[in-house]
C-alpha cells in the first residue's frame, strides 16, 4: 500500500507494508525501529552511515528497511557534503546517521550550507544517555541542540523508551521532526537519540511499529477540506472539543449551527464560543461519566482545536479514544497531541473549517440527543449538590458565575482553584462576554496586572477578576496603578491561601502539608483595597454574597469583594463533588 503524505520536488511516497519480513532482523532499542519505520513513511529514499557503535541500534534499525538506499561514508564531514548533493539532485529528504561525541560536530559546515540553501537533510545522532553528561565518559559532549543555530529544529529522543508512554512520545516526536524538514520552508532538522546498552541486541522485525500522524495545509479551495467534510456527515458520532480560544462571533455561530443531530460541541469556559446548542460545563459533565456512560457516548471521530484544556477529567476520557479518527484543528509549530491518539493535524483556521462544515452539512443523527439526555442528569445532579452544600468555594462560585450580566462583562480567571471552579459551575448559555485566564502555562502570577491591561482596553465594559487569594496576594502591583477604572471588579476567593493543594491527591498526604503547599495565609483584602483606593464589598455567606454582587456590579468604582470560606470544608466539598460517580 501506497500513500501520498507530501510534496517536495517530486512526490514523496510513503510504503508501510512489506511482504519479505521473514527473518528480518532489527534492533531491540524501540526508538529506533519507530524512527526507521517513519523515515519510511515520509519519504526518506536515501540515508548515509558513518560507522559507530554508539550508533549501531540505528544502523540495524535501517538495514531491515530495504526501502531506503544506505551508504557508508566513514568521515562525517564528507558524509554530510555527500547528502547535501543527494539532497540537492534527488529531490527527497536524506538521512544522515552518526555515533556519539565530536562525530556530529563534523557536520556542520554542510548543514550551514544545507540551511542557507533550504534542504532538507535529517540529521541522526546517536548519544549516551543524558545523565553520562560531563562525567568523563568516553564520546559525550553536549550533543542534544549543538547545531542548533544552522537547523530548523533540534529534538531529542531520551534514552527510557521501552514504555507505552516512551513510545507515544518518540512517535510524536519523531513525527515532528520529519515533518519540519519537509515542510516550507524546507530545511535540515536534528534528532538526538539516546541509547543505552545494550546497543547490539537484535529481535525479528516487525510490521507497523511506528504511527504515521499525517499533517496538512489546506484551505476551502483544496479537495482534501471535501474530504474532511464527507467524513464529517457520514460518522454517526462526531465530538468536537473546543478549548482555549480568542472569541470569534464566525466561529461560534459556526460551532452552535453544526451542534445537533450526529455532531456535539463541547466547549470549555476559555474557548470563548457561545451559543444555545453548545455545551458549556466540561468538569461538571466529566465528573459524572462512568466508563459506562463514555461506552455510549465514544465519538467516531474527534475534532479538537484551542490552547490548553483546564480539565483534567476531559483528558482523561478523551485518551481513552484509542483507534478512533482525531483531528487537530488549527496552526501551530509543532505536532500537538494532548490526548495522545491524534491521527491529522490540519493547519486551517477553525472560524474557516467550521464554516465550511456548516456550509457542507449534510446528516442527521441522535448522537447529539444521547449527550444531551445524559447533560440533564448531570445538571440535575448538579443541582442537587449546590443546593445541599455548606458554604463553601463551590457554593460561592456557582452563586457567582450566575449572577454575572449577560452582556457588556469581560472576564478574567486566575489559575488554581478559579478557573476549576469556573469549568463546573459556568455561566448560562446567554454570555455574551469574553473569558481569559492565563492557561499557556497556567502560573498564579500577574493575574491583577493581565485584568489591569484588559481593563485599560475594554473601556466600555466591565472588566471582572475572580482569583484565589493566594493568586491575589502574589500580583500585589497590579492594584498599585494609576489606571484603575471604575469598570474594574476583583472577587477574592479568600480561603486561607492554597486550597487546590487539599483536592489535588498527594499533598495533603504529606506531614508537611500545611507548612510548604497550603501556606495558611490571611491576607487582609479589605486593607489593600483601602491603600489602593478601590471600594471594598464583603460576604461570608450566601445571603450576603448575593446582596454584595448586586451592589459590587452597581459600583461605579474601581471594587473589590471578598468571599470568605473555609479552606477544609471547601476542599471536601469539592472532593465529594468528583467522587459522586461512585455512588452510580
Amino acid at each position: 500500500m501506497s500513500q501520498k503524505i507530501a510534496n517536495f520536488g517530486e512526490e514523496l511516497i510513503c510504503i508501510m507494508e512489506r511482504s519479505d519480513i521473514n527473518n528480518i532482523m532489527t534492533t531491540t532499542h524501540d526508538s529506533c525501529n519507530i524512527l526507521a519505520d517513519l523515515l519510511v513513511a515520509y519519504g526518506v529514499k536515501y540515508a548515509i552511515i558513518s560507522p559507530g557503535s554508539r550508533n549501531a541500534p540505528i544502523t540495524f534499525a535501517l538495514s531491515s528497511r530495504d526501502e531506503i538506499k544506505k551508504y557508508v561514508i566513514v568521515d562525517e564531514r564528507s558524509a554530510a557534503f555527500a547528502a547535501l548533493g543527494m539532497a540537492q539532485h534527488s529531490n527527497f529528504p536524506v538521512a544522515l546517521v552518526c555515533t556519539s561525541g565530536s562525530a556530529v560536530l563534523n557536520y556542520a559546515p554542510a548543514i550551514a550550507e544545507a540551511y542557507y540553501q533550504q534542504l532538507p537533510i535529517i540529521i541522526i545522532s546517536a548519544d549516551r544517555p543524558h545523565e553520562w553528561i560531563d562525567q568523563n565518559d568516553s564520546q559525550t559532549i553536549r550533543q542534544s541542540h549543538v547545531l542548533s543555530n544552522i537547523v530548523k529544529n533540534s529534538y531529542n529522543i531520551a534514552s527510557n523508551n521501552y514504555d507505552e508512554k516512551s513510545r507515544w512520545y518518540n512517535n510524536r516526536i519523531i513525527n515532528d521532526a520529519l515533518y519540519s524538514a519537509i515542510s516550507l520552508p524546507y530545511g535540515p532538522v536534528h534528532l538526538n537519540v539516546e541509547l543505552d546498552e545494550p546497543l547490539y541486541n537484535r529481535k525479528p522485525f516487525e510490521l507497523s511499529s511506528a504511527k504515521l500522524v499525517k499533517r496538512v495545509k489546506t484551505d476551502i479551495n483544496t479537495g482534501f477540506i471535501d474530504e474532511m467534510a464527507d467524513k464529517v456527515n457520514s460518522c454517526s458520532k462526531v465530538l468536537v472539543f473546543a478549548s482555549m480560544h480568542k472569541a470569534s462571533k464566525e466561529l461560534s455561530d459556526s460551532l452552535n449551527a453544526i451542534s445537533n443531530g450526529n455532531i456535539v460541541v463541547l466547549s470549555e469556559i476559555t474557548s470563548n464560543c457561545h451559543g444555545k446548542n453548545i455545551i458549556y460545563n466540561i468538569d461538571r459533565i466529566f465528573s459524572d461519566m462512568t466508563d459506562d456512560d463514555w461506552l455510549r457516548l465514544k465519538p467516531e471521530l474527534l475534532i479538537t482545536f484551542g490552547g490548553a484544556p483546564v480539565s483534567r477529567l476531559a483528558k482523561t476520557f478523551l485518551r481513552k479514544c484509542n483507534g478512533i479518527t482525531h483531528w487537530r484543528i488549527g496552526s501551530e509549530k509543532h505536532l500537538i497531541d494532548t490526548f495522545k491518539n491524534i491521527t491529522e493535524s490540519v493547519e486551517i483556521t477553525p472560524s474557516i473549517f467550521f464554516e465550511y462544515i456548516k456550509l457542507h452539512l449534510n446528516c442527521a443523527g441522535q448522537y447529539n440527543n444521547l449527550w444531551r439526555e445524559f447533560i440533564n442528569q448531570t445538571n440535575i445532579s448538579h443541582s442537587s449538590y449546590v443546593k445541599n452544600a455548606p458554604w463553601s468555594d463551590l457554593k460561592a462560585m456557582d452563586i457567582i458565575m450566575n449572577s454575572i450580566p449577560s452582556n457588556g462583562v469581560n472576564l478574567q480567571l486566575s489559575n488554581g482553584s478559579s478557573i476549576r471552579y469556573a469549568d463546573i459551575t459556568a455561566m448560562p448559555n446567554e454570555f455574551f462576554g469574553t473569558i481569559h485566564c492565563n492557561r499557556g502555562v497556567s502560573g498564579i502570577d500577574g493575574s491583577t496586572s493581565t485584568t489591569l491591561g484588559a481593563s485599560l482596553v475594554c473601556e466600555d465594559a466591565t472588566t471582572l477578576l475572580i482569583t484565589g487569594d493566594m493568586s491575589f496576594g502574589y500580583d500585589l502591583s497590579g492594584l498599585a496603578s494609576q489606571y484603575n477604572s471604575s469598570k474594574l471588579k476583583i472577587i477574592v476567593l479568600r480561603n486561607g491561601g492554597g486550597s487546590i493543594f487539599r483536592f489535588i491527591n498527594g499533598p495533603t498526604e504529606l506531614p508537611e502539608f500545611e507548612k510548604y503547599f497550603e501556606v495558611k495565609q490571611d491576607i487582609p483584602v479589605n486593607k489593600y483595597a483601602a491603600a489602593f483606593g478601590f471600594d471594598y464589598f464583603e460576604a461570608n455567606n450566601e445571603i450576603m454574597l448575593k446582596e454584595q454582587l448586586v451592589l459590587l456590579f452597581d459600583n461605579q468604582a474601581p471594587s473589590i469583594l471578598a468571599v470568605n470560606t473555609d479552606n477544609i470544608v471547601s476542599a471536601s466539598v469539592l472532593k465529594e463533588y468528583y467522587n459522586k460517580n461512585n455512588n452510580k
